[in-house]
């Protein structure tokens, strides 16, 4: 006899994903491998995501909606289930975030999360241990879809130069972001800039930060140290950070500027490696 794991829906939203999952499979008739032919992976996968042993993806989930004709269910939870695979202490930050009319972020050794390609992410994220490695990347690539949204948060991202050196993951990982970097001049609400090496003293030396802003709600300051996040809405803690964040966009490159610095940095560090592939890469 196959023991079935039960699962208590109300202890997190991937347990209740799993519960609803397997609830839904069986109203339609479907074994674990039947529906899993339906959405391209095997029926282990399936026993997996309905006890909640894996962390479904964005995919997935739209692939059982379909198979299921369940009206896009799963592709709405979906996005609290990976939000939950943060880090605690960042959920609350990742709430704010989603809910900001405009963002302003300072990066002195990595290009920002909202902006980073999958594998830069893998590599950062697995920098210290490869324990829920792809539910973390998942959470992590789950927080851009703010920014595909129809009225998007005005994105202002601010680099040190020193991002664009710090080899993350290897060269192709990098030409690969850094080429993300360029591509997403084309989007008119998210903004590039790069502080070069020359300006010397800034006010970002202390560490990066981000400012949200909002519609009808008090600004943020978020910051982090080697353990948490910190975020305030203070007056004088939130009139100090957009005093910075001033000062560091004055400081910084254009943005074409600093697309043109990212493009040769690109060319010049990660454009060839043994191996690769050869194209150029403007």
């Amino acid at each position: 006899m196959v023991h079935i794991r039960a699962l208590d829906p109300s202890a997190s939203p991937l347990d209740y994903f799993g519960a609803e999952l397997r609830r839904l499979r069986e109203a339609a008739g479907l074994k674990q491998s039947e529906l899993g032919a339906c959405v391209f992976c095997t029926g282990s996968l399936v026993g997996q995501i309905e006890t909640a042993r894996k962390v479904p993806t964005r995919d997935f989930s739209e692939r059982v909606d379909a198979a299921l004709g369940t009206d896009g269910f799963f592709s709405r939870l979906v996005g609290l289930v990976l939000r939950s695979q943060l880090p605690n202490w960042f959920q609350p930050y990742a709430e704010m975030e989603a809910k900001a009319a405009y963002i302003a972020s300072f990066q002195g050794q990595l290009v920002d999360g909202l902006l980073q390609t999958e594998r830069y992410a893998r590599a950062v994220l697995g920098s210290r241990n490869d324990e829920s490695l792809d539910a973390r990347v998942a959470a992590r690539v789950e927080r851009q879809r703010i920014l595909e949204r129809a009225q998007p948060p005005v994105t202002w991202v601010v680099l040190s130069e020193a991002v664009l050196h710090q080899e993350i993951g290897g060269k192709e990982v990098m030409r690969e972001q850094l080429g993300q970097l360029l591509a997403l001049r084309d989007r008119r609400w998210l903004h590039v800039q790069i502080l070069p090496f020359e300006v010397g003293q800034h006010p970002g030396l202390m560490g990066s930060f981000n400012v949200l802003r909002f519609d009808g709600d008090p600004d943020i300051v978020y910051t982090e140290d080697f353990v948490q996040g910190h975020m305030t809405a203070n007056p004088d803690a939130v009139r100090e950070g957009s005093l910075r964040y001033d000062q560091l966009q004055a400081a910084a490159l254009s943005m074409e500027d600093s697309a043109a610095l990212i493009a040769r940095v690109m060319e010049e560090r990660y454009g060839s490696e043994p191996g690769s592939d050869q194209r150029d890469v403007a």
